[in-house]
């Protein structure tokens, strides 16, 4: 299996140097590349085309939320994850609205640094349980835009029951353990909701449910 290629943009070269040694001592990854600011992460991405790009919100010249938004316009492919330091900061919504998956606290013990951008290149969203209800209420109007009908109609029973579970801030594997489903039957049912929703994912399919009432507080039919 092909390594996990991370590119790391942070302005501070210590705590870059300290990340890259962490990912180079685990096995399935590989440090692609480092760059200091927003600027040299574009052209980085360009030059290196990594799996997935580590990335600071706060940096100078061009910000994390600026070359987020920059890399997946030209680069969908790749899987942003965004670092920060304050767990609200507004930055860190505006860096999710333009495409980040999701982010990482810089405090992360390296056990949950690693799974945790496994998960991100297998499909979930790295976002908290205790901020998820907040980011998804903060991304409702805006998914729901466009659409005038509920969306039930065009989803099916167990379709419904997996975006309902998403709600609740559950990893793929959590659902197909819920529903008694393979993971990447999960991941099946993932693509045909965002395909059918016509949205992009999986932060902004709870949102919409949220926000359409899909989400009801009893539990979906195992």
């Amino acid at each position: 299996m092909k390594p996990i290629r991370v590119l790391l943009v942070d302005d501070h070269s210590l705590f870059r140097k300290g990340l890259a040694a962490l990912l180079a001592r685990e096995k399935g990854f590989e440090v692609a590349g480092e760059a200091q600011d927003g600027i040299e992460a574009f052209a980085k991405a360009k030059e290196l085309k990594p799996d997935l790009v580590l990335m600071d919100i706060s940096m100078p010249r061009c910000d994390g939320v600026e070359a987020t938004r920059r890399i997946r316009k030209a680069f969908p492919a790749v899987k942003i994850v965004m670092l920060t330091i304050l767990e609200e900061d507004k930055k860190l919504f505006q860096a999710i609205k333009a495409g980040a998956q999701g982010y990482m606290l810089k405090n992360v013990k390296p056990e949950a640094l690693f799974e945790t951008l496994r998960g991100v290149l297998a499909g979930e969203a790295a976002i908290s349980r205790a901020t998820a209800t907040k980011i998804m209420n903060e991304f409702a109007e805006q998914a729901g835009r466009g659409h005038t009908d509920s969306g039930r109609e065009d989803l099916s029973e167990r379709e419904l029951g997996v975006l309902q579970l998403l709600t609740q801030g559950m990893t793929n594997k959590e659902i197909g353990h819920k529903l008694h489903l393979a993971e990447n039957t999960v991941k099946n049912h993932l693509k045909n909701i965002l395909d059918k929703l016509q949205l992009d994912n999986r932060v902004q399919a709870a949102a919409f449910a949220l926000k359409k009432g899909l989400a009801s507080e009893t539990e979906p039919a195992e």
